[in-house]
């Protein structure tokens, strides 16, 4: 019986996402940063930067084992370019990060901290499944953002409305 090997899985997961989130991040033009659908939604700028920003979370969360909120470092990527760069660094990160982990390794704990404080723990398994998870769904509330401003749709699981093919 074949064993799996989960950082090769999780890896291979997200080498699937990453060209659609590219595509996604490449439309958002920086004059619709500040927009958002309603006054509880968060802006399209914040959302489109949380989209490039996962892939990190889960660098930190395999080299790290933590991020503390109070001393992340926070990106401003003030152009559309410079959002699409750190993105693609945050996925070249990830991918050493998911090649050099062991299954052992994924036992181990991972915190969450707001100024040492800590908010939630989770085995390093568990939180970068929800981080994979979490990345695709602010995909594509990102995806209706664009909609919602004409901005082209990709496709991404299937022909979209703006692309048929795949």
């Amino acid at each position: 019986m074949e064993t799996i090997n989960f950082g090769k899985e999780y890896l291979s997961e997200i080498e699937d996402e990453i060209p659609a989130t590219r595509k996604c991040l490449e439309r958002i033009p920086e004059s619709l940063y500040d927009w958002k659908p309603h006054e509880k939604s968060m802006n399209m700028g914040y959302l489109a930067l949380l989209v490039a920003e996962i892939p990190k979370w889960v660098t930190f969360t395999i080299e790290k084992s933590e991020i503390d909120l109070a001393t992340y470092p926070q990106f401003k990527p003030g152009t559309t370019a410079n959002l699409v760069k750190h993105f693609d660094e945050n996925i070249e990160g990830v991918r050493r990060a998911l090649r050099g982990l062991s299954d052992e390794a994924l036992t181990e704990t991972f915190f969450l901290k707001n100024n040492g404080q800590v908010l939630y723990s989770a085995p390093k398994k568990e939180n970068i499944r929800s981080s994979i998870n979490h990345w695709v769904h602010h995909r594509g509330q990102l995806t209706v953002y664009m909609r919602l401003n004409n901005i082209a749709v990709p496709s991404i699981y299937g022909p979209s409305a703006d692309e048929k093919g795949f």
